[in-house]
């Protein structure tokens, strides 16, 4: 079996669990470290001739983070695309598992099990938190209605403040941003790599950093994001 993922997380899934199926990644595929597969672009600016020519039997793909044009043209050429749609955690549990047995796996790894019970096995939450979580700062863009990371947080006691928007992910004005008047600003370092000296100074409300591979990547990291997150939030 030959892969190539173009989607960081399924990326780190299938290393994780069949080494040596995958056969070429994107550039932001920055996970299991050391990692030595080609380099096919990015998930947004894939290389599609480069691709052909490592003649993949699946390409695994994202519904969220790769245009569709580019499927298409892998699929003209002939290739198969496996393309994920995860917007919840019992949906990334879903999809993992299809995805992986997609590309030769016989049963659910262990670890993907382990990170369904981390889950599972949150402890009782004291209160609810109000929430708004830039994602993108010139302009300001915030996470909007029906996202994983929304649906992770919202399972953390953390409510994200645009969940009903009509946007997945609306540009929203600062003083609007300010104007909700959150319990909490939770600022990932993907895309937008804010830092304790760009974004937190911008908010009246408390400024929570989190790693943005445990709040927006479905993959093995899944396993300790549930303490992680819980820790850096304080729940």
């Amino acid at each position: 079996m030959r892969v190539v993922s173009l989607v960081p997380s399924l990326t780190e899934a299938v290393a994780v669990t069949l080494p040596g199926v995958l056969v070429g990644a994107t550039e932001w595929c920055t996970h299991p470290a050391g990692l030595d597969v080609a380099r096919i672009g990015g998930t947004k600016n894939p290389d599609v001739p480069a691709i052909v020519a490592l003649r993949p039997d699946l390409v695994l793909a994202n519904e969220e983070e790769n245009r569709a044009p580019d499927l298409a043209a892998l699929r003209a050429a002939g290739i198969e695309v496996l393309v994920t749609e995860v917007r919840e955690l019992p949906q990334a549990i879903r999809e993992l598992d299809r995805a992986l047995r997609a590309c030769g796996a016989s049963a659910r790894p262990r670890w993907l099990d382990e990170a369904e019970t981390a889950w599972l096995r949150l402890p009782p939450l004291q209160g609810r938190l109000r929430a708004v979580v830039p994602i993108w700062r010139r302009p300001w863009m915030v996470l909007g209605r029906a996202t994983f990371a929304g649906d992770l947080l919202a399972r953390l006691g953390v409510d994200n403040v645009y969940a009903d928007h009509a946007e997945r992910y609306p540009r929203v004005p600062l003083d609007e941003l300010r104007g909700t008047r959150p319990d909490l600003v939770v600022l990932p370092d993907e895309p937008y790599r804010f830092t304790p000296d760009d974004g937190p100074e911008a908010f009246e409300a408390p400024a929570v950093l989190v790693s943005g591979r445990h709040l927006t990547w479905y993959g093995p990291s899944l396993g300790e994001a549930a303490g992680v997150l819980a820790t850096a939030l304080g729940r």
